[in-house]
């Protein structure tokens, strides 16, 4: 007899790009899940190994591709934009810069947005490992809704504009972007 499966309950932060991940894995896999607005600031933060695990244990839809190579591709970009882009500007960080952490943010996620246009130029279809959402699109915007937020010109990086915009039209990023969290501040909702 198989193991009833648990109703997730997702810590989380509204603008948090890590929660931001998980929320769209949950939408797109079609998993209810309660969520616990927290402050990640004070209490940790949520790990790229959730997805993995929602992966695992609810594997369709596939969030990785089936062929090894393409899967070692996605979480190469999913590894990029999560350990080399995204954690340069976590607020923790920018506070320790103190003032000039505008330029700061803006210079590494240019800095990462330069690379992986490079890398989506081998991988790219309609998203950022051919033609099926993956976990590396779920990575993708976020890290591009922070690109926004510190005024990063995106007229460099017309592969990931062109992904972005097309992910923005499911539902699943819909309905998990930060402004229509619970705990979205009512100036900042949609």
């Amino acid at each position: 007899m198989a193991s009833a499966l648990v109703k997730p309950l997702l810590f989380g932060y509204f603008r948090s790009s890590c929660t931001w991940r998980v929320r769209i894995a949950l939408a797109l896999k079609g998993i209810q899940y309660d969520q616990q607005p927290i402050n990640l600031i004070k209490d940790g933060g949520q790990q790229l190994a959730i997805i993995e695990y929602l992966e695992e244990t609810r594997p369709s839809p596939a969030l990785l591709p089936r062929d090894p190579v393409q899967r070692a591709r996605c979480r190469m970009i999913s590894d990029h934009i999560t350990s080399g882009i995204q954690p340069l500007q976590n607020l923790a960080v920018l506070k320790k810069v103190g003032d000039g952490s505008q330029e700061w943010a803006q210079h590494f996620i240019t800095r990462g947005f330069q690379a992986l246009e490079q890398l989506l130029q081998d991988t790219a279809g309609r998203y950022c490992v051919g033609d099926e959402v993956t976990m590396a699109d779920l990575c993708l915007v976020p890290q591009v809704a922070n690109a926004d937020r510190f005024k990063v010109d995106m007229a460099p990086y017309p592969t990931i504009s062109r992904i972005n915009q097309s992910l923005m039209k499911l539902e699943a990023f819909q309905v998990s972007h930060p402004s229509r969290q619970p705990d979205t501040p009512p100036e900042l909702r949609a």
